[in-house]
């Protein structure tokens, strides 16, 4: 291994594309500058994604007197004692505003009383980028009770070993319809953890809008995954920009975001996954999104069995880049749409594993498409291609059409695109349909440059 790995690494940087030099856009995604609308709830009572008017809501900021309007029950905190004590006592309906400045968390914050569709429980600052949490535990928010939303914050591990500062959200047992909206997430290992306990599982829960990212390599040997779900049902990944997780010890293998552990119904859609937005060649492994992960403990699945990982899951209109493994991989899972995704300088896409089933339907993708043990992928629409004559600037995530594919017939299930405009009858291949606003490139909050 001494003799071999340096030619090796030497080999693998001339192969792979280099990421580019240029700083990276977000393309609208991860945590906005500006607080969302006011969260909904179905009749079901199932947390709505935010449908966010970027123009109106920023121009409505610029006002010199707009200040966001005070919830009524408003608990308000100073200190990092006092966010503690008042998660920990919160009640239905209540909303616990921390004061713009600078915290310490040096143990985990747990939840005890659940809310409930009309009452929510709300942790926020008032604007996004006035909280910061330096995070020198663990885990900091544990969150195993209902109808909690948290929003607006900025959290930021701080250990001096990377393997003590595991997640800034850990959402598990009867947690249901969590939400984690306009966060700004970095330095953990898994940033969001979902997972099951005593039986139950925090299902319907909503990731929007996040910014999940890392300074710096993961030195530990515990899982690198920003988003990190284990047999949960019907969680929504939405909007959010997660780059830069790269695992230094162990078996070096990291994900951007996975569902897995017998759950179902989950929708990953309209990301900006960066894998490294610098030196894609570095050790290690890194895949964009999964579908089964790297497999599951019986012990940890909902069904104690995990023969299937994850079934009906939907991955659509995800903006897929610079990933030296695959940019979407299905292991082991069964009934999965992969959709109208963009994948840009990755190995391509993968179906794998004993009784998995995909269908792909309308990718844009360069690298390869890889079907392996025994699995069934059904193929549609898809344009393998090469991005960067597809595109002005593939790698430079320029997504400006140079060419245009063939329209193809729009899935009912994916009626919108990257930037949430409608598709029609008929629509272009890929995460992008021919006018997008969203992708005007902005260099102000660079995906290659974590704050």
């Amino acid at each position: 291994e001494m003799l071999a790995h340096p030619p090796l690494l030497w080999v693998q940087a001339k192969v792979e594309r280099p990421v580019t030099t240029e700083r990276l856009p977000t393309l609208g995604k991860g945590q906005q500058t500006f607080s969302l609308p006011p969260l909904q709830y179905s009749t079901a009572g199932y947390p709505l994604e935010a449908m966010v008017d970027s123009t109106d809501i920023a121009t409505k900021l610029r006002l010199p007197n707009y200040t966001s309007p005070v919830a009524a029950n408003t608990v308000l905190v100073t200190t990092s004692d006092g966010l503690a004590r008042a998660v920990g006592g919160a009640k239905a309906g209540q909303t616990i505003l921390i004061a713009p400045g600078r915290y310490k968390i040096n143990s985990q914050i747990s939840t005890n009383g659940n809310g409930s569709p009309a009452e929510p429980i709300t942790v926020r600052a008032d604007k996004p980028g006035q909280v910061i949490l330096e995070v020198d535990s663990e885990v900091a928010f544990r969150i195993s009770k209902a109808y909690w939303l948290f929003e607006n914050l900025i959290l930021k591990g701080v250990c001096k070993e990377h393997r003590y500062c595991e997640h800034a959200f850990h959402v598990f047992g009867p947690a249901k319809s969590t939400v984690l909206r306009n966060n700004h997430l970095e330095d953990f290992n898994a940033h969001i953890k979902v997972n099951g306990a005593e039986d139950t599982w925090p299902d319907h829960g909503l990731a929007q809008y996040n910014t999940l990212t890392n300074a710096t390599r993961r030195e530990t040997n515990q899982p690198v995954t920003t988003f990190d779900l284990v047999g949960a049902n019907a969680w929504r990944v939405s909007d959010n920009l997660i780059t830069n997780f790269v695992k230094g010890d162990g078996n070096q293998v990291s994900y951007g975001v996975f569902m897995k552990g017998a759950g179902r119904a989950g929708r990953i859609e309209r990301n900006l996954i960066i894998c490294t937005p610098q030196n894609i060649s570095q050790p290690g492994v890194r895949v964009g999104l999964s579908f089964g992960g790297g497999g599951t403990g019986k012990a940890y699945c909902r069904d104690r069995q995990c023969e299937v990982e994850y079934t009906a899951g939907l991955a659509a209109n995800n903006i897929v880049a610079h990933c030296n493994d695959f940019g979407i991989d299905v292991n082991q899972s069964s009934k999965i749409v992969i959709a109208n995704n963009t994948v840009i300088n990755t190995a391509g896409l993968d179906v794998r594993g004993q009784g998995a089933s995909a269908k792909l339907y309308g990718n844009v993708f360069d690298g390869k498409l890889v079907h392996r043990n025994n699995s069934e992928m059904k193929l549609e629409f898809n344009e393998v291609a090469k991005t960067s004559e597809l595109f002005v600037g593939a790698d430079e995530l320029d997504l400006s059409w140079r060419k245009l594919p063939e329209n193809i017939p729009s899935l009912p299930s994916v009626p919108d695109d990257f930037c949430k405009q409608p598709r029609g009858e008929g629509t272009l291949p890929g995460a992008l349909t021919e006018t997008n606003e969203c992708l005007q490139p902005s260099h102000a909050n660079s995906a290659s440059s974590p704050s």
